[in-house]
């Protein structure tokens, strides 16, 4: 069993890297980010939950944590036997603890996110993928698994609900431009109808960090970059440039996008991943999936702004 991943895996905020434990499924080499892993252990006794998901094995209760397990070779299609041998990789995020069933685990590999690539529509499904990336681990190609949107297809509750937003009630419409980073395409248009509820009408989606940046460089030198971007939302993982990259770029000392409002709204967040945001210059960290929080935090932001600078 290895013990409980404190997160102390970035020893620099903002260096771009990221490690992955690799594990394999049916032969097949796939990875997760460490920063999601609370703990690996061999397989164990499950009790099964009537009316789950067909990839929902049940539950079991190892310590004083009831946890939700996830057959992961059923779900991606691997009709494999079960056997004593399998592992059990227990992840923490979105404020939840669930164990994935795989066949083998790997060791881990240290990498820059510059070094994982997007996976070509052609081949990996387009919008309905699950893998976020392809990453290049010790000369073997490894896929990275978008455990977010697995999570959300299996038990859709606990995913952004836009309903959150409509609670708030009616609103002002918002034209300002909103920049997003989020890497997974399902839970980008979720944010995107999200925020387009709550009135934010003009939103630019990019699906990592390094595509918001240089489109931040496109913008001209003799403007105000505030009129151009109102407020920046970011993810932490993603491919070529994380979340916490992209906001020590944004909020470096001399940087002429310093004043722009950037909101780091991740899975990841914990009290060690906070304190990196903060230190890095983040204005505000929220977990996912609190969409209607997010709102009410973007319109405290974008008034101060305007009490700061006045309306760009």
């Amino acid at each position: 069993m290895m013990e409980e991943n404190k997160q102390g895996i970035l020893l620099e905020s903002g260096t771009n890297e990221i490690e992955i434990m690799k594990f394999t499924i049916g032969g097949n080499l796939f990875g997760i980010n460490v920063a999601k892993v609370r703990e690996i252990m061999i397989c164990a006794p499950v009790k099964p939950m009537p009316h789950a998901h067909p990839a929902v094995e049940g539950i079991f209760k190892p310590r004083d944590v009831v946890l939700t397990v996830v057959d992961l070779p059923r779900y991606l299609g691997d009709e494999g036997e079960k056997t004593p041998k399998d592992i059990f990789i227990v992840t923490n995020f979105n404020k939840m603890h669930i164990a994935f069933r795989v066949h083998t685990v790997d060791r881990i590999s240290r990498i820059s996110w510059t070094d994982i690539q997007k996976p070509d529509k052609a081949v990996s499904g387009g919008a309905e993928s699950v893998a976020t990336g392809i990453a290049q681990c010790d000369g073997e190609l490894v896929t990275i698994l978008d455990f977010e949107r697995i999570v959300a297809e299996i038990a859709p509750e606990t995913s952004i609900q836009e309903s959150e937003v409509e609670n708030l009630g009616p609103r002002d419409r918002n034209e300002r431009p909103i920049w997003v980073a989020e890497d997974s395409a399902l839970l980008s248009k979720m944010i995107e109808n999200s925020l387009h509820k709550a009135n934010y009408v003009n939103l630019r989606m990019f699906p990592n960090g390094m595509e918001l940046w240089e489109a931040l460089q496109l913008l001209p030198e003799a403007d105000d970059p505030a009129q151009d971007v109102a407020l920046i939302i970011t993810d932490i993982e993603m491919p070529q440039m994380d979340g916490h990259r992209l906001t020590k770029l944004v909020k470096e000392e001399h940087s002429r996008f310093r004043k722009i409002p950037l909101v780091i709204f991740s899975s990841l967040i914990s009290e060690e991943m906070r304190r990196k945001g903060r230190d890095l210059g983040a204005d505000e960290q929220l977990t996912k999936p609190e969409i209607a929080h997010l709102v009410d935090v973007m319109d405290r932001l974008l008034e101060r702004y305007d009490s700061q600078y006045g309306k760009g």
